[in-house]
């Protein structure tokens, strides 16, 4: 299965990393696996507001029939911060 191209999932994670939960895929597609990796540090700085003591952020290889049969997921923003 080749990979037309990568988009970046943030997950919201339990302690420690486990039982994570994803929370936003975003819109950016990456031609590579490699670009969508670079991008990902980035990505989770401006996706940090949600409400989950450990957030991830993964690279998903999609295909663009995969893309547009799935539901297009949104951000959910966590009501309050933990600070």
């Amino acid at each position: 299965m080749d990979a037309a191209y990568f988009v970046i999932a943030i997950l919201g994670c339990a302690d420690g990393g486990s039982a994570c939960t994803p929370v936003a895929t975003l819109q950016t597609h990456y031609a590579t696996e490699a670009q969508c990796s670079v991008a990902t540090t980035v990505a989770l700085e401006k996706n940090s507001d949600f409400d989950f003591p450990t957030l991830v952020a993964r690279c998903s290889a999609a295909k663009p029939t995969e893309a547009a049969e799935a539901p297009r997921e949104t951000p959910r923003r966590a009501a309050a911060r933990r600070g």
